[in-house]
């Protein structure tokens, strides 16, 4: 155990049937880093980070949030003590709006989710929450549009917000500028570039500008395994990675 670790990742492996998706892989993430995790599809990277939110239970191996074992959390265990996410695919409620669908998120993992008799207005400091979450997700001006009538870039935005309501302290992001224009790209970039150091981050991104604009430390996968680990400018001279990530020989 190591207390300066947000979150260690111990020799984890993940087998579905006869397919290892997952195949040994060890890192440590500092508290407050920004860790990216690049690679081909098929890599592992999403499975990955299924095992450490607890969608999926790790087939070996262990994980440690700020030194604790969770290998054998529940999902939800997870999200109540700290872990928030987002997901490749679209996860938010399209028919109402922006502020019902925080008002929801925060209700998850607040004290008083239970309390079917008041509405989250009435629930002291739901609210507020919630509106400091949107303004640092450049939403406030949304709340009362339904998130039907959103851009694509806008429902990436509450994504994020979804993630930061639980006041997480790792934030676990799955390809969060995919799909977006480069205009919405780089927006996205932006806020979460501004995040603050209290919030580790682990992020799954395609986009190699995004990643290594973002990164303090890059982890290579390749069909399941770790191959290299640097900082970005390691990472971009790598024989490796041109080979693997980028197709070069």
């Amino acid at each position: 155990m190591h207390d300066d670790y947000a979150l260690e990742v111990r020799r984890v492996t993940k087998d579905f049937g006869g397919l290892r998706a997952v195949d040994t892989v060890t890192l440590s993430v500092a508290v407050g880093e920004r860790r990216v995790l690049i690679g081909p599809n098929g890599a592992g990277k999403t499975s990955l980070f299924h095992c450490i939110s607890g969608a999926h239970t790790v087939s070996g191996g262990e994980i440690l949030f700020f030194g604790r074992a969770i290998s054998r959390l529940p999902e939800y265990e997870r999200a109540m003590i700290g872990i928030g996410r987002t997901f490749q695919i679209s996860s938010v409620f399209l028919d109402i709006t922006v502020l019902e669908n925080i008002q929801l998120a925060a209700l998850g993992t607040h004290p008083r989710k239970w309390t079917w008799w008041k509405r989250p207005d009435e629930i002291s400091g739901l609210n507020d929450l919630c509106m400091k979450v949107l303004d640092e997700v450049a939403l406030l001006d949304r709340i009362e549009r339904k998130v039907s009538f959103l851009s694509y870039g806008e429902r990436r935005q509450l994504e994020l917000a979804l993630a930061l309501v639980s006041r997480p302290k790792l934030l676990l992001l799955d390809e969060p500028c995919a799909g977006l224009s480069p205009a919405e790209r780089q927006r996205l970039f932006s806020l979460i570039k501004a995040l603050p150091r209290t919030i580790t981050m682990v992020m799954i991104e395609h986009d190699m500008d995004v990643a290594l604009g973002l990164a303090d430390r890059v982890t290579v996968l390749h069909r399941g395994r770790t191959i290299v680990e640097g900082s970005a400018d390691q990472i971009k001279e790598d024989p490796q990675v041109r080979e693997v990530y980028f197709g070069e020989v």
